[in-house]
């Protein structure tokens, strides 16, 4: 992957392009977990619940919790509903001229998005864009102004490449970001789902994401219909994360779909429990996270972790 210079005067962004490298990713063939630090101990789950109206449910405890994997209940060692945990964030946009039509509302939705949900010396965020490759435009920041301005800079041309910039922006940057206190991390994509440029696939993009532990939001910027190859693509992402997929079928309520994700990053839960028994074989393991006794209640959560391979 290459990076972009942006021809912006701020100071703080021009630092923020200066620390930035040349990230070139790996030939698919490599085992793409090589490089992930992995907690053997302990699985890490950000989630949130609603009701069947689409209303957050915040006032839950520990106990009232029930995670089974391999028909055995697992032991739930930590839990937080806290709101103000740290957030790692990575806003992806597609810069391909598929968008061409709506970018410079797109453009200013996500700087608007980015300005509300990022709070300054707490959370950390960058910005890639991806047409024909992914590329770096602003390193993980602290200050939500930095990225604001990168993303009016951006402009559109060229393919799509955008399973390389889940890949690079999960392995590379989100799962190397390691905060002393517990955290969260999270990717919103603003795209239209269509692929035709990345060296990796779509489940290494996904196997990676989960991985890092990361939760995929995606915003479809295709307004036809939500039926279409590139917007399933963007569902697959969010469903197998533990995120959401948003497809506004007018670009005036792409303000909207933003709004939604921000609401939602503010009702998370956290819990990190340690699997019995601790398989390390390398492979994928499902899970079910539930309410007890409250079917009504949907907990939004992806459906497994990767075991470390010792």
């Amino acid at each position: 992957m290459r990076l972009r210079g942006l021809p912006l005067a701020a100071a703080a962004l021009a630092s923020a392009l200066a620390v930035a490298q040349n990230p070139v990713p790996p030939a698919p063939s490599e085992d793409i977990g090589a490089r992930i630090s992995v907690d053997v101990n302990r699985v890490n789950l950000l989630f949130t619940v609603m009701d069947r109206k689409g209303r957050f449910v915040t006032d839950l405890t520990k106990d009232d919790f029930e995670l089974i994997e391999s028909k055995r209940p697992q032991t739930l060692q930590e839990f937080s509903a806290e709101t103000d945990l740290p957030l790692r964030l990575g806003i992806l946009i597609d810069t391909s001229n598929s968008i061409r039509d709506r970018f410079k509302f797109e453009q200013e939705a996500a700087s608007q998005f980015v300005q509300s949900v990022m709070r300054t010396n707490t959370d950390r965020g960058m910005l890639i864009s991806f047409d024909s490759t992914a590329q770096l435009v602003s390193d993980l920041v602290s200050d939500p102004g930095v990225l604001e301005e990168a993303i009016r800079g951006l402009r559109p041309g060229g393919g799509t490449a955008l399973y390389d910039a889940i890949y690079f922006a999960c392995r590379d940057k989100l799962a190397l970001d390691q905060p002393k206190t517990k955290y969260r991390r999270a990717i919103v994509v603003l795209s239209d789902g269509e692929d035709n440029q990345s060296h990796f696939t779509r489940d290494q993009a996904l196997e990676m994401a989960q991985r890092a532990d990361t939760v995929v939001y995606t915003i479809s910027t295709d307004t036809t219909r939500s039926d279409l190859e590139g917007n399933k693509v963007l569902t697959y992402f969010a469903k197998n994360t533990g995120g959401r997929a948003y497809f506004p079928f007018r670009v005036e309520d792409l303000e909207q779909s933003f709004e939604n994700i921000h609401n939602e990053l503010s009702h998370q839960y956290i819990v990190l429990y340690r699997p019995e028994p601790l398989l390390t074989d390398g492979l994928f393991h499902n899970f079910e996270l539930r309410v007890k006794g409250r079917k009504e209640l949907l907990v939004r959560v992806r459906p497994g972790y990767w075991a470390p391979r010792m």
